[in-house]
């Protein structure tokens, strides 16, 4: 299970002794926030969470404050919890900063020597694989996980911790903006090429290569996107693309 997807269980806190019970409850709202159950504004309702889970109050306000801490809930004085509603110029901003992140693995990967680089190139190729096969079928959410995927592979494969857990809060919260547009088939070849260029780099160790590919990638999804809302309406197009100071569209997109 990739790790921005949480399973949820309402039995997940009985019997547990050894961890905290803050923690406990926010992997549980992480997870129903991260698979849409609980959506974008959606204020979050602490007596319903706590009785759900049977727990006191205090661990959800906790788990609360965490999630808002990663930005992935917002308080509002007088109002509540609510999950958080990424705005356009917030999703632009983070594609650009998983842009460079992924770039900056990509060179990692083809660093790699022996062992450690089969490794992964085995688990690229079957996630291509995997993204032919749901492209083949049209199968948009599939695909999405697996493109997920591939880049964590990547992502991981560095050893970096903090690369690892930054770009981690970065593809949650551009997961929660993706959840509502799950349905459009957007350059699904385009991007299987590329990734197949991402994995030769990796497998010829050229590292400066594989850096340009991956950033490359991502910010070919910003075209596929811009070029997909060329035929929408201006106004609706520029609000879902995420339009600013004539930057670059690019939020939603598989890539």
């Amino acid at each position: 299970m990739l790790p921005w997807l949480i399973a949820t269980d309402p039995n997940l806190l009985s019997g547990v002794r050894d961890t905290s019970l803050a923690k406990l409850v926010r992997d549980d709202m992480l997870g129903m926030i991260l698979k849409g159950v609980l959506v974008p504004g959606q204020r979050i309702n602490e007596p319903d969470v706590a009785s759900r889970l049977q727990v006191s109050r205090v661990p959800v306000r906790e788990a609360l404050r965490e999630l808002e801490s990663s930005g992935l809930v917002v308080s509002r004085k007088h109002s509540g919890v609510f999950v958080r509603q990424l705005d356009a110029a917030e999703i632009l901003d983070l594609y650009q900063l998983r842009g460079l992140l992924d770039g900056f693995a990509g060179r990692c990967a083809a660093q790699l020597q022996g062992q450690s680089r089969q490794a992964l190139l085995d688990t690229l190729e079957a996630s291509a694989a995997a993204m032919i096969e749901a492209a083949a079928r049209h199968d948009v959410q599939h695909y999405y996980a697996e493109n997920l995927h591939f880049h964590w592979a990547i992502v991981e494969a560095t050893g970096n911790r903090q690369l690892i857990d930054t770009y981690r809060g970065i593809v949650q919260k551009l997961h929660i903006s993706r959840l509502k547009n799950l349905s459009q088939d957007i350059g699904m070849q385009a991007s299987i090429a590329e990734h197949v260029e991402i994995m030769a780099a990796v497998r010829d160790a050229n590292d400066a290569r594989c850096e340009a590919l991956m950033s490359r990638h991502v910010a070919g999804a910003f075209i596929r996107l811009r070029d997909a809302a060329a035929g929408a309406d201006p106004a609706s197009a520029a609000a879902s693309v995420g339009v600013r100071n004539g930057a670059t569209p690019g939020i939603d997109v598989l890539e």
